[in-house]
This record gives C-alpha cells, sequence and structure tokens, in this order.
C-alpha cells in the first residue's frame, strides 16, 4: 500500500483498539501485536470476543484489555487517563442496516454518543492521532447506520488540535462478520439456496487485510483532516458473487431473492461529487485532504 512498509510504525508505542472484538478491530489489534507496541490496549463490550483476543494475543506484546461500552464517557475517560494511549483506533459501531432502521436511537448512542464520547477521550489522553472507521453508506446516506457514521466523521473531522483526527471509509468487508461470505457458507453447508436481496444489487468488496493495511496506513501518514478511501476498483454485483460462490461449491444450489430491507441503496458511492473533486490518488488510495491543503489534483 506504500513504499514504506508498515510493520514497526508502531513499535514502542501505546496502541488503543476500541471495538477490538468486532471483525475489524479483532483483525486491526492482531496486525497491531505483531508490531511489538508498548502496550496494546483493546476495549469492547463484548466479554466473550475480548477474551478470546486476549488469549490469543498475550503472548505476542503486552496487551491488556477492558471491559466498557463507549456510551459511558467517565469510564473512556477513566481508561484513557490510566493508559494514556498515543494512537487510537476507533472501530466500535453498530453496523447492520436493517436493525439500526428499526432501533434508531441505539445506533445514535453508540455510532454519534459513543464516537462523541471516544473523541473526548482521546482529546482528554493528549493522544497523537486517532483513527475513526466510518463507511460508505456514510456518502449521501439513505440509512440511519449511513446518516450516524456521517455525523461521526463530521464530528472528527471538526476536532483538529493536539490530537490529529483522521476518517477511513470501508466498502463492504467480505469475511465480516454479518458479511455474505458468513451467511453464504452457512447456507452451502445447509444445501440452501444463497439469498441475495435483488438482481440489481452491487457492492465495492474489500478483504479484511485490506481493511486493516487501510486504517494503519492512514494512522502513518495521516496529518489530520483527511479521509482516506481505498480504490476498490469496480463495484461488484451481488447475484454474479453469488453465482461464482456457488460454482465454488460444486453443488447444484441456485439463488433466492429476498427483496431490498428498508434504508438499503442498491448502489453505494466511495465519495460525494465534491469529495471526488477534492480527491488525491495516491497508489491505491484516494485521500481527500482538508480544502485548504488539497491541490484537488490526481497523483501517481
Amino acid at each position: 500500500m506504500s513504499s514504506m512498509p508498515l510493520k514497526n510504525f508502531l513499535t514502542n508505542k501505546r496502541v488503543a483498539v476500541i471495538g477490538a472484538a468486532g471483525s475489524i478491530g479483532s483483525a486491526l489489534a492482531k496486525t497491531i501485536a505483531k508490531q511489538k507496541p508498548k502496550q496494546l490496549l483493546i476495549l469492547d463490550q463484548d466479554e466473550t470476543g475480548i477474551f478470546e483476543l486476549y488469549e490469543e494475543l498475550k503472548d505476542k506484546c503486552k496487551v491488556d484489555y477492558i471491559i466498557a461500552s463507549i456510551r459511558d464517557q467517565q469510564k473512556l475517560f477513566d481508561v484513557f487517563g490510566e493508559y494514556k494511549p498515543q494512537i487510537v483506533y476507533h472501530a466500535a459501531a453498530y453496523k447492520h442496516v436493517a436493525l439500526m432502521e428499526r432501533f434508531p436511537q441505539e445506533a445514535i448512542k453508540t455510532n454519534v454518543e459513543g464516537t462523541k464520547n471516544v473523541i473526548a477521550a482521546a482529546k482528554f489522553a493528549k493522544a497523537e492521532k486517532m483513527v475513526f472507521i466510518s463507511s460508505d453508506k456514510a456518502v449521501n446516506p439513505k440509512c440511519v447506520m449511513g446518516k450516524t457514521k456521517l455525523e461521526g466523521e463530521k464530528m472528527c473531522l471538526e476536532e483538529q488540535g493536539m490530537t490529529k483526527f483522521i476518517v477511513v471509509r470501508f466498502g463492504n468487508v467480505m469475511a465480516s462478520r454479518g458479511s455474505l461470505l458468513p451467511i453464504w457458507n452457512k447456507q452451502i453447508a445447509e444445501n440452501k439456496n444463497l439469498t441475495v436481496t435483488h438482481p440489481k444489487m452491487e457492492r465495492y468488496m474489500m478483504g479484511i487485510y485490506d481493511a486493516v493495511d487501510l486504517v494503519l496506513e492512514a494512522s502513518r501518514t495521516g496529518n489530520g483532516g483527511e479521509k482516506f478511501i481505498l480504490d476498490m476498483g469496480q463495484p461488484v454485483k451481488i447475484a454474479e458473487f453469488a453465482k461464482t460462490i456457488i460454482r465454488i461449491s460444486g453443488k447444484p444450489l441456485g439463488i433466492t431473492y429476498t427483496n431490498p430491507k428498508q434504508g438499503e441503496k442498491f448502489s453505494e458511492e466511495l465519495m460525494t461529487k465534491e469529495e471526488g473533486r477534492l480527491a488525491v490518488k495516491k497508489g491505491n488510495l484516494w485521500i481527500i485532504y482538508p480544502k485548504d491543503t488539497s491541490s484537488g489534483k490526481t497523483e501517481n
């Protein structure tokens, strides 16, 4: 992803992964542990996920764990005051579109108010950088989840000071919890047709460690105020992807169309039109700089 290796820039740093029990958070923590940070703090409200992650990492680096919710601001202040992380990765969120359409207040409490608490705690601890993990659903959002992620982006980008805030925007992460592949694998194992919402549905797809590399690159090179987006090529037609998975399975399965859920778009976007004018291409990344620092030109 860059000419400079990512493998050691967190060595001897105090690093915190918030939402460490999730798919992205745990993959991020595992990759960070290889860099031998001075201390790795993993925080999540999911006790089972944190227990399993800690057991995997405890012999790889100096790691400690905290069971806490990002909704609890005082707890975050206590934790950040004690551990004083220099680099903070904020991966905690409610992400399922249909569920958040049904429970919008829960999305607001975690994705907006919780993010506000993490921002405040990072500033309180005088962290060097905080990376906020967002979603392509924050672009011209139609769903509650996307709207709360967009609000998180805005809060981070407005908070530039001693702590530098950086946004990373993902497409669909293929092997993440609750994503297509685990669902389809279960359906294949049960000899059931693969479910797809609509023949026209398409998404930008990325692997989980592509996502991790993007987050690490953003934290290494970001100076505050940027949005980092991986160039994922053309969006993938979900029905065609399902047909490929069926062929690979070798089973005589079909596709069952279930109709889009409330809040779902047929196509996602990586950037707004205005962001597209400001975005600079560097390698396989699009970087949207703050308006006062962006040349608005594409670089290779």
